[in-house]
């Protein structure tokens, strides 16, 4: 069994993947801020800021999973705020390269979350691959920095990055906001209706994670995202039907979320489809291809 060490395992990703990882009997590592006891892992302290690791958390690592990171939506993208979250997670993959490097450590793999932001929010028909050059607002040059820091470990180790859009999740993620409005009667489109949402379930997620830490010929990037990408006003009216709530209202205004959000309005008013063809042609399968089967999968008859 390997050891693993991950950062924001306290996430909704990291949580769900150190449950799969434990249930095959591997150790797992936390790195974080405050100590946290979560059953058998041990945490270790780091401080990004400071430029501070415990190293003891890289001793005998066989992988390293990188999914730490200030929330994107949370506070307006100022540009003091965009460097912090190019800094949670550019600069953070960099300080455990340091780290491991003044250690003489080489993990058997790197393997980190990134974003399909890295693509632009941009509303077109074209289905993006990885092989795209970044786009050049604002999430794209967050996405593209930390996707840098990320590629500095490739002298070191393999490198792969999991450019990942909307996870689907009853008890986290961008699912949950819109549910819970969907909950009290007051589910709508968002902007037009007509930008594309890229979308994963979150136990294919963490099947895609457990392959990366394995397979020795996952390198570089892969979009991880299901085959069914609806439109928004599908979105909306699929999670309606599927929770047994109304969809009648009219769509929120494009110009009322940029009023409301600024720039982080186009995460939510544009979106294009991207190409999962890298990553089928190797697997594993998606178990939840279809987009009303994964939600349906999330309540389970239960729309509360």
């Amino acid at each position: 069994m390997a050891t693993i060490l991950i950062t924001g395992g306290s996430g909704l990703i990291g949580s769900a993947l150190t449950t799969a990882l434990l249930a095959k009997a591997h150790e797992v590592r936390h790195l974080t801020r405050a100590h946290k006891k979560v059953g058998p892992v041990r945490s270790h302290l780091w401080d990004v800021s400071t430029g501070k690791v415990d190293p003891a958390a890289l001793q005998g690592v066989d992988h390293i999973v990188h999914l730490a990171g200030a929330p994107i939506v949370e506070r307006r993208w100022t540009e003091a705020r965009v460097k912090e979250l190019i800094a949670s997670r550019a600069d953070s993959a960099r300080l455990l390269l340091r780290v491991a490097k003044a250690m003489d450590s080489a993990p058997k793999s790197f393997v980190s979350a990134a974003g399909i932001g890295y693509y632009g929010a941009v509303t077109s028909d074209r289905f993006f691959g990885e092989d795209e050059p970044p786009a050049k607002d604002t999430i794209a040059r967050i996405s593209a920095a930390w996707e840098e820091g990320v590629d500095a470990w490739r002298p070191v180790t393999r490198v792969v990055k999991l450019r990942t859009p909307i996870v689907l999740a009853r008890e986290g993620g961008a699912l949950k906001p819109l549910a819970l409005l969907t909950r009290w009667g007051l589910a709508s489109a968002l902007g037009s209706g007509k930008q594309w949402v890229p979308w994963v379930h979150i136990d294919d997620l963490v099947r895609v994670y457990e392959r990366a830490i394995g397979d020795e010929h996952m390198v570089g990037a892969y979009n991880v995202a299901a085959d069914d990408q609806p439109d928004q006003r599908t979105f909306m009216r699929t999670l309606a039907q599927v929770m047994g709530k109304p969809f009648f209202l009219p769509a929120v205004p494009t110009f009322v979320m940029r009023l409301i959000l600024g720039e982080r309005a186009g995460l939510l008013v544009e979106g294009s489809r991207v190409s999962n063809d890298r990553l089928k042609a190797i697997g594993p399968h998606f178990v939840h291809p279809q987009f009303e089967q994964a939600l349906r999968s999330l309540w389970d008859g239960d729309p509360t």
